[in-house]
């Protein structure tokens, strides 16, 4: 770790210093911001294992820092983030962000730790790959840390295109024994092995196009390096093995607008020495606007999940079934609630979901999350792990 951010902060600062030698510094301007979150999480049911609880206290703190310059065509970004939590894996420090930015005519460059999301659908993101999971954070997928990268984007009548340089791999963030959503074998995050001998120092690439026509949104993706997700064999002679495969991963991003429908598709194609399989995901949103003049909004989203290689994939959604509705009240408060249940279509495993959140006053807001996790089938190796994990969560959220 240590090694990887003194890498980083070399690359920073021969940046600015190239950049502050081609340009003369004229204004500066910075902001600094703080959000302090006091989360609970309670778990509805007795734990697997001895060490686990039913109360999860933690607090986070998520400093943000922004310095820009020349008219805001350089800047720095920072944003650190770090909780204390029982389980001591979920105890943790991270940079989330930590780069320089330089614009220039219509070409963009980015250089540091750094944050990038890509996809459309709303129950799974297959595309969306530069940056790795951090799984002791939500069990969904939607935290991610920060990777060191090169990102140059460039703007043109044809689209956008975005060349990715990765030289460092970062592991998989994995619950300590204290920790809830674990397996019965604790994987311990710095033991999982690579394919490559260069292991974390394996030269990773990407690029991306994208362009909009009328109402289509089209994102086209190449990936070549160290998988963001290990390949797990959980019937392994001891026990449980992880292994980070070198992999090329082609992707594509679909969404077509069609009155109140948004219709939505992520696709890729994986392959390497160790795996090749396709999967996808594709469905629709139709948004009913201001119901009887209330000025409430309800979403109804419908997708359908899709990955070939079955039981060795490392989530639960091999052939399943997307249903939610978005709900936004569109008040003061900015009230909105997503409610969803995954159903898998062969067996009777269902996973449901809850988010909520709604401002208190003009500086608090307070968030609620659960997922409950119904009728798991044994047969299901990911996802049996997790049976009795359903909880619910409270995070009072602390704007400065």
């Amino acid at each position: 770790m240590k090694k990887h951010i003194i890498y980083i902060l070399v690359g920073l600062f021969l940046s600015v210093a190239n950049a502050q030698n081609d340009t003369i510094v004229k204004v500066h301007n910075h902001d600094l911001e703080l959000d302090v979150e006091l989360e609970n999480r309670y778990f509805l049911e007795a734990p697997a294992f001895n060490d686990q609880k039913r109360y999860y206290p933690s607090v986070a703190l998520r400093p943000k820092y922004t310095l820009d310059w020349n008219d805001g065509d350089h800047s720095m970004n920072i944003e650190g983030f770090v909780r204390m939590d029982r389980d001591d894996e979920r105890t943790h420090f991270d940079f989330r962000e930590f780069y320089f930015h330089k614009v220039r005519g219509n070409w963009e460059l980015s250089i540091g730790l750094k944050k990038v999301f890509w996809g459309v659908t709303e129950s799974n993101h297959l595309v969306d790959i530069i940056n790795q999971t951090d799984a002791i954070e939500s069990f969904d997928g939607e935290e991610k840390l920060g990777q060191p990268m090169v990102q140059f984007s460039i703007y043109t009548n044809l689209g956008t295109l975005d060349l990715f340089y990765l030289p460092y791999h970062r592991k998989r963030t994995l619950p300590g024994a204290k920790g809830r959503f674990r397996f019965p074998i604790i994987i311990n995050t710095d033991d999982v092995l690579y394919e490559s001998a260069a292991q974390e120092w394996h030269q990773d690439v990407a690029l991306r196009y994208n362009n909009s026509f009328n109402s289509v949104d089209l994102g086209l993706s190449y990936f070549y390096g160290t998988g963001r997700e290990p390949l797990v064999q959980f019937d392994a002679p001891s026990g449980i093995s992880a292994l980070y495969p070198v992999i090329h991963q082609v992707g594509l991003d679909l969404q077509i607008t069609n009155n109140a429908f948004l219709w939505k598709l992520e696709s890729i194609y994986r392959s390497g020495e160790l795996q090749n399989f396709l999967a996808l995901t594709a469905g629709f949103e139709y948004t009913i606007g201001n119901i009887k003049s209330s000025g409430i909004d309800v979403g109804l989203i419908m997708e359908y999940l899709y990955d070939d290689r079955g039981d060795l994939a490392f989530n639960a959604l091999q052939n399943d079934c997307f249903l939610g509705s978005r709900i936004a009240f569109n008040d003061v408060q900015d009230t909105s609630i997503l409610l969803g249940v995954i159903s898998d279509l062969e067996r009777s495993s269902k996973i449901i979901g809850i988010e909520a959140s709604r401002r208190l006053g003009e500086s608090m807001k307070l968030e609620l999350e659960g997922r409950i996790f119904s009728r798991i089938d044994h047969n299901e190796l990911f996802l049996s792990n997790f049976r009795k994990d359903s909880f619910i969560g409270l995070t009072l959220i602390k704007y400065f």
